[in-house]
C-alpha cells in the first residue's frame, strides 16, 4: 500500500445494498475507527514501526523523511477498508489500485504485513474496545481489500511502471508549468485518466497527475502542474524540472470519461488545473465531427488563473459542439465571464437533467461544486468525479 493511496467517491445513487453480515462488520469497523482517530499520530507512528519489522523491503516503498507521510497511509488504508459494503464503488477502484502498486514491487507478503501492522496498531490503541467481534471484522475487511487487489496485480499483463523523459519544461505563470514527456513506450490511458508520478528531485515521493492530451501515436504526455504552498512534489516539478529528466509513471487510474455513443449532452466543470483530464476528453472528442453538446464552464479566482483559456476557447471556435463558459470569483463584470465560484455559476442553469456532469478540480472545489448540484437537483448518478491527492 503506498503513499498516497487515493479515495474512491461514490458513482453510484443506488448501490447494491450489502448483505447484512457485511453491513454489521462495517458497522463495527466504523465504530471502532471513531474511538481511535484522535489517535492518528500515535497510531501511525506505531503502524510504521510493526510494518518495517515485520516486512523490512517495505521501507523502501516510502520517502526518507517519514514525516510528509503523517497519517496519510493509515487514513487511506481505514477509508478503503470501510467501503467494503458498496462493492460496485470499491470494486473497480480495488483493482486499479493493485495494478498501481505493482510498480513497487509488493508481494503477496506485503499485503500481510500491512494488514497485521494495521490491527496490531488498533489494538494497541483500543485496548479493552478490541473485542474479538471488531478484531475479526477489521481482519475479513482488509482480507476482502487485500485479495482483490491482488487478483487484479496478478492478471494485468502490463508494465508495472514506465520511464519517461521531459521533452519540455515551460513556465506559464509564476507558479505553473507545462511538462511535456515522452515514454519509453506509450501508456495505456484513456482520456479523462491520471497517472501516478515520480520525478529525480523527489525519489519516492509518488503524485497524481492527469494527462492534458489525449493519447498520441508518439505517446507524448502533456502535464500542467501548479505549485502547491508546501508541496514538495509540485513545487519540485515547476521550479527544478528540466528536459532530459526521467520520470516515472505508474498504470492509469480514474474512470472519468464520456461515451459520445451514449450521451445525450454534457456538463464539465474544472477549476484550475483540473481543467487537465477534461480537456485531454475534448482533445479526444475533437476527432468526430459530431458529438453530444458539451458544455465547459472554466474558473478560478480571477481571470490570470484561467491559464487555459485561450486554447479552449480556439477549440470551441473550430467545434461547434462545444462552448466554453469563463468563471471568475472575482475582478467585476467581465463581459463573457460569469461572476461567483463554479458552484455558483453552473447551478443557475438549474439541475442539467440529461447530462452527464464531469467535475474536477481540487478536493474542496469538487465537494462544494458536487454538494451544491446534489441541492439544485442533479443526480448523483449524472456526477462523475475522480479525487485524488494533489500533492
Amino acid at each position: 500500500m503506498t503513499a498516497d493511496s487515493v479515495s474512491p467517491l461514490p458513482r453510484s445513487s443506488a448501490p447494491r445494498e450489502a448483505p447484512a453480515a457485511v453491513a454489521a462488520m462495517v458497522r463495527l469497523i466504523r465504530d471502532s475507527w471513531a474511538k481511535s482517530e484522535p489517535y492518528i499520530a500515535e497510531i501511525s507512528q506505531f503502524f510504521y514501526g510493526m510494518l518495517f519489522t515485520l516486512a523490512p523491503t517495505t521501507r523502501d516503498f516510502f520517502p526518507i523523511n517519514m514525516e510528509i507521510q503523517r497519517g496519510r497511509l493509515v487514513r487511506a488504508l481505514v477509508h478503503i477498508v470501510q467501503m467494503v459494503d458498496r462493492p460496485d464503488d470499491l470494486a473497480p477502484f480495488l483493482r486499479q489500485l493493485g495494478r498501481d502498486h505493482r510498480k513497487f514491487g509488493v508481494v503477496p507478503r506485503h499485503y500481510e504485513a500491512v494488514g497485521t501492522a494495521l490491527l496490531a496498531s488498533l489494538k494497541n490503541h483500543l485496548g479493552p474496545e478490541w473485542t474479538p467481534e471488531v478484531e475479526r471484522a477489521w481482519a475479513e475487511a482488509f482480507t476482502i481489500v487485500a485479495r482483490a487487489m491482488q487478483d487484479a496485480a496478478a492478471a494485468d499483463t502490463n508494465p508495472p511502471s514506465w520511464q519517461a523523459t521531459v521533452v519540455e519544461h515551460r513556465r506559464l505563470t509564476w507558479d505553473l508549468a507545462l511538462v511535456r514527456l515522452l515514454p519509453d513506450q506509450p501508456v495505456p490511458y484513456l482520456p479523462g485518466q491520471y497517472v501516478s508520478v515520480e520525478v529525480p528531485q523527489r525519489p519516492r515521493l509518488w503524485r497524481y497527475l492527469s494527462p492534458a492530451n489525449a493519447p498520441r501515436e508518439d505517446g507524448g504526455i502533456e502535464f500542467h502542474v501548479r505549485a502547491i504552498d508546501g508541496g514538495w512534489v509540485s513545487r519540485a516539478i515547476v521550479s527544478h524540472t528540466q528536459p532530459g529528466d526521467v520520470w516515472r509513471l505508474g498504470p492509469p487510474l480514474g474512470r472519468m470519461t464520456v461515451d459520445r455513443e451514449t450521451s445525450r449532452g454534457v456538463l464539465m466543470v474544472a477549476g484550475g488545473t483540473g481543467v487537465a483530464p477534461l480537456r485531454a476528453i475534448l482533445d479526444h472528442l475533437a476527432l468526430w465531427g459530431e458529438n453530444p453538446k458539451t458544455y465547459l464552464f472554466y474558473g478560478g479566482p480571477s481571470r490570470e488563473d484561467l491559464y487555459d483559456l485561450d486554447e479552449l476557447r480556439a477549440l470551441a471556435s473550430t467545434n461547434p459542439w462545444l462552448t466554453v463558459t469563463p468563471v471568475v470569483e472575482r475582478g467585476g463584470d467581465v463581459p463573457g465571464y460569469e461572476q461567483g465560484t463554479l458552484a455558483e455559476a453552473v447551478t443557475r442553469y438549474g439541475a442539467w437533467p440529461g447530462h452527464d456532469i464531469l467535475v474536477s478540480g481540487s478536493p474542496a472545489m469538487i465537494r462544494a461544486t458536487v454538494s451544491r448540484m446534489l441541492v439544485a437537483g442533479s443526480a448523483l448518478d449524472q456526477i462523475q468525479y475522480d479525487p485524488f491527492t494533489i500533492d
